[in-house]
């Protein structure tokens, strides 16, 4: 939440990767297991229609069983499935460990539907329908300030700016599911138990304490995208999820894109009213620092995702580095400064900002 509302590109960023990472896997389990997906829908459309038969009279649909979509390669990534070995929880499986057990035979092919898994969410289209109702109500109430002359104010224009980036985070994570607490039970076939998984490799590496609480940043970051090691210590499905390595170009793009629109939004404080000039200067070039820092971000390490390493040098790649860091900390000193000019701007606020819409103007006879 914190994250969310300091630095919502970066939800952005993280939204995106797991979008492509759900669709990389269902596209892998459904190319790999086109042929076993297809014998495990025959054998459960005859089990449902003979227990609801005998139980209703009536014939089931089996159209949710049609192979993996992306809302299973969300729960995929969220860490839904769990492995047992011997009746026992073994650890949180990664997608891509779990495509190679499957595989192997060292565990069955997971049959859960698109139905089953949205039941286990705490979310539903109408709830983010009405999510993204209040976005566009809160949107079309600042136009109509703007078009009334009302003052709007720099906490109204940060809450718009991080509103239109949410509303692209919505988009990505459509189909995910939302606070799943009860994993899928993989069970363990093979004679030898697996040697090592990835969730407690990473639970490991970071420790049992400090991995739960630097383990969000290091996923948003790119540094560690793994499962959430508190989340598979407890034996729950984590709410983050980790991502893979897909289209990097593009996530970069979008990631850069959306810093750029957070910090042109802040651009529409440009004329404020501050108390000091001091403070009005300090808003534009902070506004400014926000919009420019993802564009010199996006020229230095888009120069090595499109070039390649391999036709790097040295001196290259250490002028890209330094250069990353000075737009980060330009980017946080100013992300800093607007927060500030934020609070400070509540010490007196312009006549009028109380003053609710007429909407009479706009539909007679409301």
């Amino acid at each position: 939440m914190v994250v969310a509302l300091i630095a919502p590109e970066l939800i952005i960023t993280w939204a995106t990767r797991q979008f492509f990472s759900a669709r990389a896997a269902k596209k892998e389990f459904n190319d790999g297991f086109a042929a076993r997906f297809g014998r495990i829908r025959h054998r459960r459309a005859i089990w449902e229609s003979k227990l609801a038969a005998a139980l209703l009279g009536d014939t089931p649909d089996s159209s949710g069983n049609s192979g993996w979509t992306m809302t299973h390669g969300f729960f995929a990534w969220m860490g839904g499935f769990m492995l047992y070995v011997d009746g026992e929880p073994r650890g949180t499986l990664h997608p891509l460990e779990l495509l190679q057990f499957v595989r192997k035979g060292s565990v069955d092919m997971p049959v859960i539907s698109q139905k089953e898994i949205e039941d286990r969410s705490k979310g539903d289209g109408l709830s983010k329908c009405i999510a993204l109702f209040q976005l566009a109500w809160f949107f079309v109430q600042l136009v109509a300030r703007y078009v009334q002359n009302l003052p709007i104010t720099l906490l109204e224009i940060d809450t718009l700016a991080v509103a239109a980036l949410t509303c692209v985070a919505y988009g990505l994570w459509w189909k995910k599911p939302k606070d799943v607490r009860c994993p899928y039970i993989v069970h363990w076939k093979a004679t030898s138990p697996p040697s090592y998984l990835q969730a407690t490799i990473a639970h490991f590496r970071l420790g049992p304490h400090l991995g739960g609480l630097i383990y969000p940043f290091l996923s948003l970051m790119g540094v560690q995208a793994d499962i959430s090691p508190r989340a598979a210590r407890s034996r729950r499905v984590p709410s983050l999820g980790g991502y893979g390595e897909y289209h990097g170009k593009i996530v970069l793009l979008i990631g850069c894109f959306s810093g750029m629109v957070f910090g042109a939004i802040h651009c529409l404080g440009w004329n404020y009213l501050f108390q000091r000039h001091a403070e009005h200067m300090l808003w534009r070039a902070a506004s400014l620092g926000i919009a420019c820092a993802p564009v010199l971000l996006l020229l230095d390490v888009g120069s090595i995702l499109w070039v390649g390493t391999s036709h790097t040098s040295n001196h290259h790649g250490v002028i890209t580095f330094l250069s990353a860091v000075i737009a980060s900390f330009i980017y946080i000193v100013a992300r800093v400064t607007l927060i500030v000019l934020m609070i400070l701007s509540l010490r007196s606020l312009p006549r009028g900002v109380y003053d609710t819409v007429a909407w009479t103007r706009f539909i007679p006879h409301l």
